[in-house]
């Protein structure tokens, strides 16, 4: 798996659902209170199976499990920070819905929000954040984008490259 970067923005392709989950599981080991991870792509594109890697890199013990059916999947990771697992695929008018209920109060919080289906609702989500696209290539292959906004995710995206592929 060879990446391909362009400025602060990277390209790969993983090859099997357990590829997906351990590139998610070395992002979530480098996740900190506030981070916001936003995953885009059609349905069986990857993004459930890198949630589930983040809740595995941040240690979290629970099965993480496809968000489409519960808006807010809440996690506790054994260093005390809390995953929230946002889904806004169901959502029949995602912004009213997501604003009804409070979503901004994750975005600021002190836990970590990853959102599935992320551009559904793409105007109420915070600039800073880190933006994953997923995309289908074949039964066993996605290609995955990943593009930060603001210094902290460009940050963050340069750890994440150094660790999971050897590049700085």
């Amino acid at each position: 798996m060879s990446p391909i970067l362009r400025g602060n923005v990277i390209s790969f392709v993983s090859r099997s659902e357990e590829q997906t989950r351990r590139l998610g599981a070395r992002l979530g080991r480098l996740l900190q209170a506030g981070d916001l991870i936003c995953l885009e792509g059609p349905l069986g594109s990857g993004k459930t199976c890198f949630a589930q890697g983040i809740g595995i890199g941040m240690g979290v013990k629970e099965p993480i499990t496809s968000s489409s059916f519960v808006l807010i999947g809440e996690y506790k990771a054994p260093n005390g920070l809390t995953l929230y697992h946002i889904d806004f695929y169901r959502l029949q008018n995602p912004v009213e819905e997501a604003l009804a209920i409070g979503i901004e109060e994750k975005f600021y919080g002190d836990g970590v929000c990853v959102i599935e289906w992320a551009d559904r609702a793409k105007e109420i989500i915070p600039p800073e954040r880190l933006w994953i696209t997923f995309n289908y290539l074949d039964a066993h292959q996605r290609s995955i984008l990943m593009e930060p906004n603001g210094e902290r995710y460009v940050r963050l995206l340069n750890l994440f490259k150094e660790s999971a592929f050897g590049l700085g």
